[in-house]
């Protein structure tokens, strides 16, 4: 897979990927029409933001997108894979790919938002569940989850 920084003009693809993917853990058309907006990838998001997407022979495989929040913590917004490649490695590719690109950079910790799905997939690479965010679903609430990343030598803080 090749992981490279997405353009403004792959915003609409980049949607089309979000909002397939999500629909893999049968939401149902209803609830993914409720969550089109925050699905939504524009082409100002992508200008703004880091947005890492990751594709073979053309075609696009997935995608990760994030914001500093200040010097030491990362946010990760958006990592999703299509669904005909989920389970097999993408997320754990991509997911690697921005460790490495924030680990460079001296970031300390990263934190997220999970899809209550997502949850385990976070789990093995690492992250830890520190709360919990009521969703816009009746008794569903998504994982906020850490990872502190490995000091230089080796050890967690």
């Amino acid at each position: 897979m090749k992981i490279e920084r997405a353009h403004k003009v792959d915003a609409t693809e980049l949607t089309e990927l979000t909002i397939r993917s999500k629909d893999y853990w049968n939401y149902g058309e209803k609830q993914i029409e409720e969550w089109r907006e925050e699905l939504t990838i524009t082409p100002k998001y992508v200008e703004e933001n880091h947005v890492y997407k990751g594709t073979k022979k053309g075609m696009l495989m997935g995608f990760y997108a994030y914001n500093p929040e200040n010097s030491k913590n990362v946010k990760l917004n958006f990592l999703f894979v299509a669904p005909e490649f989920i389970g097999h490695g993408c997320g754990k590719i991509l997911m690697t790919d921005f460790l490495r690109r924030i680990e460079k950079k001296g970031y300390e910790k990263v934190v997220l938002d999970a899809d209550p799905n997502a949850e385990k997939f976070y789990e093995r690479m690492g992250f830890k569940a520190i709360g919990k965010l009521k969703s816009s679903i009746e008794g569903r609430f998504l994982p906020i989850m850490e990872l502190k990343m490995k000091t230089p030598l080796g050890r967690d803080e």
